[in-house]
């Protein structure tokens, strides 16, 4: 079956006037986001959202609240999740969505929806916004990956509520948003504990789901409400975000959309599809920027720095899903350098103001966006370009960069070269998912080379400082530049996409595992390979059978 993905462009911009799926109600510093999915809201008419189940449409709205919660609600302290249908919490992925869906379009929803998770535990690690599940009724699948990612997760004691990761038994395929690996890496599940768990189709519920650690705690139906407001008021008393403080509203963005180009206020994008490629041109500031947090508040959604945080998060998730075919990504930037390290400048002067710190946070999960994204990732340093703190992240992100040696010497008034500059943005604002820096993922290992490298900061740097301390892949000059970049850009294109996603993946993620990592690399991997086996997706695999009362036929062999 057809997924509409791939002929119909999904739009990812929202507003809770619109949502269908969701509700927000702000009470002081608490804040309740309910989920009472409509059954005929899905993105494609050939299923129904029964139970609270959802699809991309249902995520696109929780990725919303989740950002207008973070920066229009700054008194907002905590955020409760709950159900609201009787007796359900979330019933996970819908199942005829998955077996409808086109592969790539199953991947990129498992892959959005865990961006969205970690931006929820983003929320709680560093925002000072809690989020608590007030599990009200039956969590399974992606119901209960939803509360994992919460801090907390409150189950209703009332004999028939239960949590549950039924994936393997039901539909052989694995909690697709990162269940397996919350459980055990975040909630400390014993391993035999959790191997029960993840093959019980009915799930665990009451006592026995906080003697696993499934829960933290439970409550019957008389007292459910108490508990749920007694571990909010608690944990918005820790909170360090502010009593009374103005919000700044997610306009909505301006975009004109062509079949070959996206365009933003400072990011346009240009796809060439003969050669496969998406090329970002994003603009530092033409003008003057905020210097202070409480300025950058006042500027809103106009202030440089957030608006090309949302620009550039937009056109990426725009090309993810309705671009499949275009594999490499290329990052150009015209501006001037001081102007984009001037306007991070707030960042290091009131790290802690509510705003600016959001901003912060914003720009690393959007680079992590990136990172995790299954393109290519080329970045050409020219004359006129501001690869300067938050944008030199994108020389520093990508697969093969290209540094002008020199300037082009055909013009009658040849522009200065093109430098590099690294800021205190580039040591430590923007961590990858292995928790390291960028920088420090580069000389992973090399310990005299890193050193080196940090210790330029503030410099700019042309193309032989760059090449020197190994900034840079290549540094042709402007008789080989158009060739180099040409030549280097049919080769990709004429290589297989699979084995260059396995091969950027693997290179990308340097050092340390963590929890984020094993979701993205190890998690989706197998996810990505599992959705392709006859067991799962064929026409008797057990996501084509579910629901018929038949049982699935499986290829016993282990692969």
């Amino acid at each position: 079956m057809a997924d509409t993905a791939t002929r119909t462009p999904i739009d990812f911009s929202t507003h809770p006037d619109r949502y269908r799926h969701w509700s927000i109600d702000v009470d002081g510093t608490i804040a309740t986001l309910t989920m009472a999915v409509d059954p005929e809201g899905g993105l494609r008419d050939d299923y129904e959202l029964k139970t609270n189940s959802y699809d991309l449409g249902v995520d696109i709205e929780l990725y919303d609240a989740v950002q207008r919660l973070r920066f229009e609600h700054p008194e907002v302290k905590a955020v409760v999740v709950t159900g609201g249908l009787d007796k359900i919490f979330c019933a996970g992925a819908n199942i005829k969505m998955l077996a409808g869906a086109t592969h790539e379009h199953k991947v990129n929803f498992c892959k959005f929806t865990n961006e969205t998770r970690n931006s929820i535990e983003d929320a709680t690690a560093h925002s000072g916004q809690t989020w608590i599940a007030a599990v009200n009724g039956t969590a399974a699948g992606g119901g209960y990956e939803l509360a994992l990612a919460c801090d907390e997760i409150l189950l209703i004691d009332d004999r028939s509520s239960a949590v549950s990761l039924p994936e393997v038994p039901l539909l052989a395929v694995l909690p697709g948003t990162g269940g397996l690996t919350r459980v055990v890496d975040k909630r400390f599940v014993r391993r035999d504990l959790a191997d029960a768990f993840a093959t019980r189709n009915e799930g665990v519920r009451g006592q026995t789901a906080v003697d696993w650690n499934l829960v933290d705690a439970i409550a019957p139906a008389s007292s459910f409400a108490e508990l749920v407001a007694g571990r909010a008021n608690a944990r918005a008393a820790s909170s360090d975000r502010p009593d009374a403080a103005a919000g700044v509203e997610l306009t909505p963005l301006e975009v004109s959309i062509t079949d070959d180009r996206l365009a933003y206020s400072n990011v346009t994008v240009d796809v060439d599809r003969g050669l496969g490629t998406a090329t970002f041109t994003i603009a530092g500031p033409g003008t003057t920027q905020p210097a202070t947090g409480e300025a950058l508040v006042a500027a809103g959604t106009d202030g440089w720095l957030f608006a090309t945080a949302r620009e550039l998060d937009a056109a990426i998730l725009h090309l993810r899903f309705n671009e499949t075919e275009i594999g490499t990504w290329v990052f150009r930037t015209i501006g001037s350098p001081d102007a984009v390290a001037t306007a991070e400048d707030v960042c290091a002067a009131e790290p802690d103001h509510w705003f600016v710190r959001e901003v912060r946070l914003f720009w690393a999960r959007v680079l992590k966006r990136l990172d995790v994204s299954a393109r290519t990732l080329v970045t050409l340093v020219e004359p006129g370009s501001c690869f300067a703190g938050v944008l030199a992240e994108l020389v520093l992100v990508a697969d093969r960069s290209f540094m002008l040696e020199g300037t082009w010497e055909d013009h009658d008034e040849p522009p200065p070269p093109a430098t590099i500059r690294l800021t205190a943005a580039n040591g430590g604002w923007f961590p990858m998912s292995n928790h390291l820096t960028r920088l420090r993922t580069r000389f992973w290992g090399r310990d005299e080379s890193y050193v080196a490298a940090s210790g330029l900061a503030g410099k700019d740097l042309v193309a032989a400082d760059a090449l020197a301390a190994e900034l840079v892949t290549f540094t042709p000059d402007d008789l080989d530049w158009d060739d180099e970049v040409r030549l280097m850009l049919e080769e990709r294109n004429s290589f297989s996409p699979d084995a260059l996603t396995g091969m950027e993946a693997n290179y990308r993620f340097v050092g340390p595992e963590t929890m984020e990592t094993k979701i993205f690399s190890r998690l989706t991997a197998w996810q990505n390979w599992i959705f392709q086996r006859p067991n799962a997706v064929g026409p008797d695999g057990a996501l084509q059978r579910f629901g018929s009362g038949s049982r699935p036929d499986y290829d016993h062999r282990r692969v």
